[in-house]
């Protein structure tokens, strides 16, 4: 495209140059005859022709037929070239510029005809072939111009379209960004801060028992909760306060399935009894994962400890050729509001989003037999995920 807008813009140049040239060479003869002559029939159709310009986008068609008119009858008169021509040329540059090559091809024909036939019967000769050329440089160079106009139009739009493209991606990664950041401080400081709320419960408890061992021991699991979840919070702030900055500490490794006994002894010491099964052979795998899995059995564990009537719960683990299943069941009694099961929140919201970014499938609601049931399976080899 470039290419053909190089080659465009030097026939523009030639084309002016050719008729300055022409220009030059031919009409100061014929001006010199109108000024020594003084007839009042060349001066007033040029101030009638040039007078006409004035209307030529209201009235094209008319604009045209006045400014041919009149040079046909400064021919007739005896001027060869007609002060009459340059209009005759504006108008035709003028119409190839500003319309579609329908209607500039019919508009340069008919004027080319007209100025070619009045020469040749006014003045045989080369005399008509050289008004014929300029009416061709005349349409040349206005469709020149309008292919140009036209082409650096459409860079700016392709500019324009582009610098939004831009936009709407950034807008989505920032969108992206915060879903993530959420569902990071969902899982990981929610999963604390949820021990720490049935501790404190715990704790009141205690305290009107009288029983300071387990007292003690319930204040040691809410300021170790405390601690875990003021460090998580610490590390998501930092990078939303350092984004693309080195980190000056060491960054916290991903949770993993390698951590779930630690998970599974936080729960047990806020009440729940976790019961683990591994079915396969157990092996490591993509870190994304890995990390889906274990944000999972959190979510559904912090959600059994805050919303089942019950102490114990079952987690299994299922290594298939190419998926991760896993599953968490409890026995409790869903909790509801007025009679009507409470919708899902985001703990459940965000499993659906972390499995789905996987390729995977997640199902969570009554169990066959009572109680609460997650299911998730994680296939190794999607998105890009390859399995080890």
């Amino acid at each position: 495209m470039s290419r053909l807008m190089a080659r465009q813009q030097v026939l523009l140049l030639s084309a002016i140059m050719s008729m300055v040239l022409f220009a030059v060479v031919t009409i100061p003869a014929d001006v010199r005859h109108a000024l020594s002559s003084h007839q009042p029939l060349n001066w007033a159709v040029s101030v009638a022709v040039y007078a006409a310009l004035v209307m030529r986008r209201r009235f094209p068609i008319a604009t045209v037929a006045v400014a041919v008119i009149g040079s046909v009858v400064l021919m007739a008169d005896g001027m060869v070239y007609p002060l009459t021509l340059p209009a005759v040329f504006y108008v035709l540059y003028s119409i190839a510029l500003e319309s579609g090559p329908g209607r500039t091809l019919a508009f340069g024909v008919a004027v080319k005809a007209a100025l070619l036939t009045a020469s040749l019967i006014t003045h045989p000769g080369i005399t008509g072939f050289v008004v014929l050329l300029w009416a061709a440089l005349a349409v040349t160079t206005g469709s020149a111009a309008r292919s140009h106009h036209a082409y650096v139009a459409e860079a700016d739009e392709r500019a324009r379209r582009a610098e939004q493209a831009r936009e709407d991606e950034a807008k989505r990664r920032v969108a992206e960004e915060r879903l993530r950041i959420a569902r990071e401080l969902h899982d990981a400081v929610g999963h604390h801060v949820a021990l720490i709320n049935v501790q404190a419960g715990a704790l009141v408890c205690l305290l009107d028992d009288e029983d300071r061992s387990q007292a003690r021991e319930s204040v040691a699991h809410i300021q170790r909760a405390s601690e875990e979840a003021l460090e998580d919070l610490r590390l998501t702030v930092g990078l939303l306060r350092d984004p693309g900055l080195e980190p000056t500490e060491p960054a916290q490794p991903v949770p993993g399935l390698d951590q779930l006994e630690e998970l599974i002894d936080s729960f047990a010491g806020a009440g729940l009894r976790v019961t683990r099964e591994v079915t396969g052979h157990a092996r490591p795998l993509p870190e994304a994962v890995e990390l889906t899995a274990y944000r999972v059995i959190q979510e559904s564990l912090t959600n059994t400890r805050k919303h089942a009537n019950c102490d114990t719960a079952v987690v299994r683990l299922g290594y298939a050729p190419g998926a991760l299943r896993l599953t968490v069941e409890d026995d409790g009694k869903a909790v509801t509001q007025g009679g009507r099961r409470m919708p899902e929140g985001h703990g459940i919201v965000g499993m659906r989003e972390r499995v789905a970014a996987l390729g995977g499938q997640l199902s969570a609601g009554p169990g066959p037999d009572g109680g609460y049931r997650v299911f998730a399976e994680l296939p190794l080899r999607a998105a890009g995920i390859e399995g080890s």
